[in-house]
């Protein structure tokens, strides 16, 4: 209170501080000062430290500042990041009673979504922060894969093919592997099929992705229609000696 102010005859209120020690601990430096301030923010400003866009302090600004205290100043820098994230595409299988057991075929090819996805980065006394996701837009929704399931039972018989050396041929063909191709990606299967020869045999989709039990039934086919003549280089393993 100024000295020259009178003193009521009912007496007066005077708010005392007594003087504390204060430690602010900023940009790599300790800073200790002895302060009578009503904040911990005007002792801030005592010590000369200048808080910035999004610095801020361990306690709150507004608070009272206790003797022997320490208070560290956090140096915040702030920016956003937009990315795009993909959205995996669900398969869904159905039964199809025209296709064979084992078979699956692709009606549908699926597509991956996309989402744009906007993350705020901060950076606290130097060091880097988790990103945290703010807010998120569906840029491209993901098309579900069909594939077709086949439920018709598979004849494994076909008269004038059957006591064939079937396994001798795979393996020289394919190395016996139901879902080879060769290196042009022209032939494929156990007996290295073109697609339009599978297909002409009632085969859907491409060999290799047929069961190898298929692809047998549809080589015996072949042979009873052609012989060993489609495998000029494999077709006398057929024949057993």
């Amino acid at each position: 209170a100024p000295r020259a102010a009178p003193v009521p005859r009912a007496g007066m209120t005077l708010s005392v501080r007594t003087e504390r020690s204060i430690t602010f601990m900023a940009d790599g430096r300790e800073r200790t000062i002895r302060t009578n301030a009503a904040t911990v923010q005007e002792a801030l400003d005592q010590a000369g430290i200048t808080l910035r866009d999004q610095d801020s302090i361990s306690v709150p600004p507004a608070s009272f500042p206790r003797d022997g205290q320490t208070v560290t100043v956090l140096r915040i820098t702030g920016t956003r990041e937009v990315r795009e994230e993909r959205i995996p595409y669900k398969t869904e299988k159905v039964k199809d009673s025209t296709l064979f057991t084992g078979t699956e075929v692709v009606e549908r090819a699926g597509r991956p979504g996309a989402r744009r996805v906007t993350y705020s980065l901060r950076t606290v006394n130097g060091v880097r922060q988790k990103p945290r996701r703010i807010t998120e837009e569906i840029v491209r929704e993901p098309v579900t894969q069909l594939v077709k399931v086949g439920t018709r039972p598979l004849p494994t018989s076909v008269a004038g093919a059957d006591g064939l050396d079937w396994g001798a041929l795979a393996r020289c063909e394919s190395g016996g592997r139901p879902a080879a191709t060769d290196a042009s990606g022209t032939y494929g299967g156990l007996y290295q099929f073109d697609v339009r020869t599978w297909q002409g045999l009632g085969g859907s989709g491409r060999p290799q992705d047929a069961s190898g039990a298929e692809q047998t039934y549809r080589a015996k086919k072949l042979y009873v229609q052609r012989g060993a003549a489609p495998w000029p280089h494999c077709g006398r393993r057929l024949y057993r000696s």
